[in-house]
């Protein structure tokens, strides 16, 4: 009899005790020696979706093709020349029509060039930042010029090269594989072929 109450008077401890600890919280958490509430590790970055995470090395490549990029360095190229002679133009002129011309030039070159960069930015497209080549040679032989010679070297200059922009521009806006440039080209052509009728005009009116 008293071996009965003993082992009843443990039992009824042992259950005491377990009710006060509790079991485990819903949330995962668990309770250390010390009695503070420890939370279980978080396994998000685990459980992350990986496939949907942006790849840094494919977004480090461009993503036009060969025959784009060439023509969009052409055009970035051709551009700063148009810019560069023209403000040239803009202080050595001697012909006001030929100063209005390149201040045209200065404007219209200018802001095509920016949109450009804009385009190139959001393709991973790394554009020149220099002219370099012939094309520095070309502002360099023009700054040598001075007065009724240097409007005609000038407007000279500003036919050919547009005859070359335009031809360049007419076959991407045709042909061209990319669609942004594609338009890019074809919404330039206007002003490109205005700009080659005025040079024609005033290269005429000098000869």
């Amino acid at each position: 009899m008293k071996k009965s109450i003993v082992y009843s008077f443990t039992v009824c401890a042992m259950v005491s005790l377990f009710a006060c600890q509790g079991p485990s919280s819903n949330n995962g958490t668990k309770t250390d020696s010390t009695g503070i509430n420890e939370a279980p590790p978080n396994n998000s970055d685990v459980n992350r979706d990986v496939n949907n995470m942006p790849d840094s090395s494919k977004m480090a490549q461009t993503t036009v093709d060969d025959k784009t990029h060439t023509f969009m360095n052409d055009a970035a190229v051709g551009g700063m020349t148009e810019v560069a002679v023209s403000k040239l133009a803009n202080d050595r002129a001697f012909n006001p029509r030929v100063k209005h011309f390149a201040e045209m030039m200065v404007h219209d070159h200018g802001a095509t060039n920016d949109e450009l960069k804009s385009i190139a930015r959001g393709k991973n497209v790394n554009l020149p930042a220099e002219l370099g080549g012939k094309n520095e040679d070309h502002v360099k032989d023009l700054s040598s010029k001075q007065g009724a010679d240097f409007d005609k070297a000038y407007m000279k200059m500003m036919v050919s090269d547009h005859k070359d922009v335009i031809d360049a521009f007419e076959k991407v806006a045709k042909d061209g594989t990319d669609p942004d440039i594609k338009t890019f080209a074809s919404q330039k052509l206007p002003t490109l072929r205005m700009h080659l009728d005025s040079a024609q005009a005033i290269y005429k009116m000098l000869k």
